[in-house]
């Protein structure tokens, strides 16, 4: 019998999901130095709850440990900024957001988005764990508490500022081990007819398009409605409203309040939860027959890139992100197939990426030594970098994308 327990409902975790094998904390780059010595690689093992269908995996890290000194600024993705500010933008007008009202963004980086609504001058407070990343925002003039967000940090906040008119945790609701202290934490720090957005990659999307790199240490669960609905009603909140979004490859965006608030669910909520049905999200077989599918597309980038390696021809790396990190140490590939990749944030560069130790240059190295193909690691953001770095085109390069499958363009 395994010990292995769900981290909502406790029942035990029987059913796995998908194995990719060992890997390295994601975001765990190396110095030169670093590459010599011991690095920790923990199971990258998923399971899914037979109780309450809540994807999850097991925790190897504390969250101390993953996001004390984080690498991943948010403002460098331009993309990212633009449906932060579009959100802001709609948003303050719908709730009719004023200089009286008070946002508190849980998980707010570098203060990415709420500089935007600090332009509407709405006041705002955000809850960010890792100090260095918190400390960029601060230097905006952003308030920031450097802190993990839970239930006890929700009642000194509410004892401090006020309850919160919105709360705002995009793509931090996966990332917390302790899912029900963190739920809780929103139901505490809400006010009475506030709301809270819940941005987050949708699992649907995952088993649907074979997003397998998607997994990391750092997410510690993989969401559907169905699960979410379950999570917030066992603390009192409600979803009134999903959105579907095209960011992370597919995510939804979920308005809940208080259980008690005068707003009734919308006909997007029944929608969305027909089509988490209709996909047979409640059935065990679903979850049990990803793995194969992981498997086969790792074939198929092997043989891809074995071709183009006996070809003679060259291959660098776009994007030093987490799903690449989990992508390259499922597959085996390292510098033997990928000579180097490329990212625009300062704090990768002159590093080495976890596990399999690709060098991290900046994105002019791509220009220095024209590559015949440049794989797109962050592929949803493939419509940005293809722009960015269209240049390749000029020398025949190609760009490649290897989820859901190989794709040459």
């Amino acid at each position: 019998m395994t010990n292995r327990l769900c981290r909502f409902c406790n029942a035990h975790l029987d059913v796995l999901f998908v194995d990719l094998g060992m890997s390295p904390p994601s975001n765990s780059f190396l110095t030169e130095a670093q590459v010599l010595t011991m690095e920790r690689f923990y199971p990258l093992r998923v399971y899914v709850c037979a109780e309450c269908f809540l994807v999850q995996l097991e925790e190897f890290e504390s969250p101390s440990e993953i996001f004390s000194d984080y690498v991943y600024f948010s403002s460098y993705s331009t993309s990212w900024l633009r449906h932060s500010r579009m959100y802001v933008d709609r948003i303050v007008q719908e709730l009719s957001l004023k200089s009286n009202s008070l946002v508190v963004e849980l998980a707010s980086n570098d203060g990415y988005l709420l500089q935007y609504f600090q332009e509407y001058g709405v006041p705002v407070l955000g809850v960010e764990p890792a100090a260095n990343v918190a400390l960029e925002a601060i230097k905006k003039g952003i308030p920031t508490e450097v802190a993990f967000f839970g239930a006890a940090t929700a009642r000194e906040l509410r004892d401090r500022t006020g309850a919160a008119d919105l709360i705002v945790a995009n793509n931090v609701l996966a990332h917390v081990p302790d899912i029900n202290d963190f739920v809780a934490g929103v139901r505490i720090l809400l006010s009475d007819e506030g709301t809270a957005t819940f941005e987050f990659p949708h699992l649907l999307q995952l088993i649907r398009y074979n997003q397998f790199d998607t997994i990391y240490h750092e997410h510690f669960s993989y969401l559907s409605l169905l699960a979410v609905l379950r999570i917030f009603k066992a603390h009192d909140l409600k979803v009134v409203h999903v959105e579907e979004l095209t960011t992370h490859g597919g995510s939804l965006r979920v308005w809940a309040k208080l259980e008690t608030a005068r707003q009734p669910p919308d006909e997007s909520v029944t929608v969305m939860m027909r089509l988490e049905y209709a996909a047979d999200l409640a059935k065990l077989e679903t979850y049990t027959a990803f793995a194969a599918r992981a498997e086969a597309t790792k074939r198929h980038l092997l043989k891809f890139l074995i071709e183009v390696r006996e070809s003679g021809k060259h291959i660098a790396a776009y994007g030093a992100a987490a799903k690449g990190t989990t992508l390259l140490n499922y597959c085996g590939i390292r510098t033997d197939f990928i000579d180097y990749v490329v990212d625009r944030n300062p704090h990768k560069q002159g590093k080495y990426l976890p596990g399999c130790h690709v060098p991290v240059y900046n994105t002019e190295r791509i220009s220095e030594t024209r590559p015949d193909y440049l794989l797109i690691l962050p592929w949803n953001l493939r419509a940005e970098i293809e722009d960015q770095m269209s240049e390749i085109r000029s020398w025949g390069g190609q760009f490649v994308v290897p989820i859901p499958t190989v794709e040459v363009f």
